[in-house]
């Protein structure tokens, strides 16, 4: 391949088919392919590899802690948890497509976050974009913003993402001005958008860490409106037998 057509296939962006330039070459020569087929065979290529290029990237873009799966999670650890409600949510995905959220309420360590997670995982790999921040550090973002006057930027950055994971919601209390962006944020999410939320309080308890009564009746009700919720309160911690897995595979010997 000459220097010229090189610098065409970088310009347009085909580093598949420059890679692999003198294999399809070797293909034409050798297979039966017609002309049309193998053109139609290298295009096809070349976009399989954009979208999983696209994929890889709304993942870094995600910004995920850690990448947890759904096949990976230890349903049979948690028996008082609703897998069958989980896995048709799951497998039917639907909620995208409704502009539905879910909200997983239960205690510290009983694997809220990985289910949300999954399901943010499963948009991105269906072409949706998504973002995981923790409720503190969401709440804590929209507090700078009011200092910065991009308050408005930030809140139309985080109402974009087609599926928005916030995690850890009432883990901390909030100041006022921060309830009422928080608020703004999942007006302008719901029947728009859908969100993954995780909390460690049922809805009667928010008013104590939002400490704002009116706010508070408003925001539960757009997510009972449009939201699955999935009770996880009966549910054991998982990060004992975690912790003890970790510990044995420790001890064993290199």
């Amino acid at each position: 391949m000459d220097e010229e057509l090189k610098k065409k296939l970088k310009y347009i962006r085909l580093p598949n088919l420059l890679a692999n330039w003198n294999n399809y070459l070797e293909m034409a020569a050798n297979s039966n392919f017609s002309r049309a087929q193998l053109l139609t065979w290298i295009v096809e290529q070349e976009y399989k590899i954009r979208l999983e290029n696209a994929r890889k990237f709304r993942l870094r873009q995600a910004k995920i802690p850690q990448p947890l799966l759904m096949e990976t999670f230890p349903f049979n650890q948690q028996p008082a948890l609703n897998k069958k409600k989980i896995l048709a949510l799951y497998d039917s995905f639907e909620f995208i497509a409704k502009k539905e959220s879910l909200t997983l309420i239960g205690p510290t360590g009983v694997g809220k976050t990985g289910l949300a997670t999954a399901f943010l995982i499963q948009a991105i790999n269906n072409g949706y974009s998504g973002h995981f921040i923790t409720f503190p550090e969401l709440v804590e973002r929209l507090y700078k913003a009011v200092a910065d006057h991009c308050e408005q930027k930030v809140i139309k950055t985080f109402a974009a993402y087609d599926c928005l994971l916030i995690d850890e919601i009432g883990y901390v209390e909030v100041e006022p001005v921060q309830v009422g962006l928080f608020f703004t944020l999942m007006n302008n999410r719901h029947k728009r958008k859908s969100s993954l939320l995780t909390t460690n309080l049922g809805f009667s308890e928010w008013v104590s860490f939002l400490k704002n009564d009116q706010l508070t009746a408003a925001l539960i009700d757009r997510l009972t409106e449009s939201s699955h919720i999935i009770n996880m309160k009966k549910c054991v911690s998982l990060r004992p037998k975690l912790e003890q897995v970790q510990k044995a595979s420790a001890q064993q010997p290199t």
